[in-house]
């Protein structure tokens, strides 16, 4: 199973940027998230979402600013960013568990699948 994380890029305060992960696997059940990480800083969950769409988490950083959204026909998962703050510049990673991970959304074990990071940069 690959993913192929794309769509980051530098973007000044208060923009948006749509990041995809497409990924070569095909799954009954699965948990799609994403993670970044900033320089020098641990790798942090940003957002997480169930295969069939109706669960979704969201760090309390990102809340009300990111949205996760999924495309199960073509195995996508979306991460659409808006009102982006410096604070917000990392290396973006997907991540795919092949099951739902219940409570463990957060921790960056449950997930067996990572793409390669994308870079986000906010900054005027």
């Amino acid at each position: 199973v690959q993913l192929q994380a794309s769509g980051g890029g530098l973007v000044q305060p208060g923009g948006s940027l749509r990041l995809s992960c497409a990924t070569s696997g095909q799954f009954s059940s699965w948990t799609m998230a994403w993670f970044r990480q900033a320089p020098g800083k641990e790798r942090d969950f940003v957002a997480a979402i169930k295969w069939n769409g109706d669960t979704k988490y969201y760090a309390e950083s990102v809340k009300g600013r990111f949205t996760i959204s999924r495309d199960n026909d073509k195995n996508t998962a979306d991460l659409h960013m808006s009102m982006l703050k410096p604070e917000d510049t990392a290396v973006y990673f997907c991540a795919v568990a092949p099951t739902w991970v219940g409570n463990d959304y957060t921790q960056s074990t449950p997930y067996r699948y990572w793409g390669q990071g994308t870079q986000v940069t906010v900054s005027s």
